[in-house]
């Protein structure tokens, strides 16, 4: 699925000295250090709940100014035919339940050149992003179960595959491995910034209810040498969702945790929100972050920590 805190250092408290005729009292000891304090969950602006089943992916398109959303409604891996995408206005008013249906578990959403492409589970579905029709189905042969989707704006689209540690690039309709190996970390979540395509790592191998023994990093890859860079020196998460904030820094979901991570640019991670378990593929708009609640089946648009 796609589905840290800081410590406060102690200050020494030095007992002032006695005169050399008085015993000096003894030196006060250093108080114990404070973990920081998980954030409460933040007050929701707005939360939709019609027409919403198993939401695992939010986009906000800024080229038309709407909301979509992956519904996948049954199985994460069900061939049911029941997937489609909601489309909402970013006050929360549900636009269209079926703005398209026929899917069958759609995962990571994102747009470019007026095409919405979702992955879902085998194949890559490209949408028109006015009227809701499939334009376009990318079918990737040995796909275990495609999931997010990051875009480029020269047309390349990005599309992970956690279960077999692989990335694929497609461009002209044609798919490719881009990446694949442990160094991929059964990756989740994609986004291009410039030349990089920055990545949430899931982890180790997932066990069977997606816990891992070792959780991912954020990572680059060059889109030209394919060389890999940390982003976090150390793992960090279950990562699902993967956004910028605007100003430098990344947010990341840990889809297990519930939590909303923000992540500096050399590194430095901070828990910024708390929900439930389930907390998927988000996305932002400006000011704001649109949650899909997956396991609750709402979605939740909450101002930007």
């Amino acid at each position: 699925m796609r589905r840290a805190g800081l410590v406060i250092a102690a200050a020494m408290v030095i007992a002032s000295c006695g005169r050399t005729e008085t015993p000096a009292p003894a030196e006060a000891p250093a108080p114990a250090p404070e973990a920081q304090a998980t954030p409460a969950a933040p007050q929701a602006m707005w939360t939709v709940t019609e027409g919403i089943k198993t939401p695992e992916s939010v986009y906000f398109d800024p080229a038309s100014g709407f909301i979509f959303a992956s519904q996948i409604d049954g199985a994460p891996d069900g061939r049911d035919g029941n997937g489609r995408i909601v489309k909402l206005d970013v006050s929360g008013k549900v636009v269209s339940a079926t703005f398209t249906t026929g899917l069958n578990a759609p995962k990571g959403l994102r747009a470019v050149n007026g095409t919405l492409w979702t992955a879902d589970l085998d194949e890559v579905v490209g949408i028109d992003i006015t009227s809701g029709k499939v334009t376009s189905r990318v079918k990737i042969a040995g796909a275990k179960g495609l999931n997010d989707v990051a875009t480029a704006a020269d047309g390349t689209v990005y599309v992970s595959d956690m279960p077999a540690n692989r990335i694929y690039a497609i461009k002209g309709g044609k798919a490719d491995v881009f990446i694949e190996g442990d160094q991929v970390e059964h990756a989740n979540g994609l986004l291009v910034d410039g030349n990089r395509l920055i990545v949430g790592g899931w982890g180790s191998e997932p066990k069977a209810d997606f816990t891992t023994d070792v959780p991912g990093h954020l990572f680059a890859i060059d889109r030209q040498t394919k060389q890999k860079t940390l982003i976090t020196a150390e793992p960090i998460g279950n990562i699902d969702g993967l956004e910028m904030d605007g100003k430098g820094n990344y947010l990341i979901s840990d889809y297990l945790k519930g939590q909303i991570m923000r992540v500096s640019a050399d590194g430095k991670s901070e828990v910024v929100a708390q929900f439930k378990p389930g907390s998927a593929d988000f996305g932002v708009m400006p000011g704001h972050m649109i949650v899909p609640h997956m396991n609750e089946n709402s979605i939740g648009a909450y101002m930007l920590p």
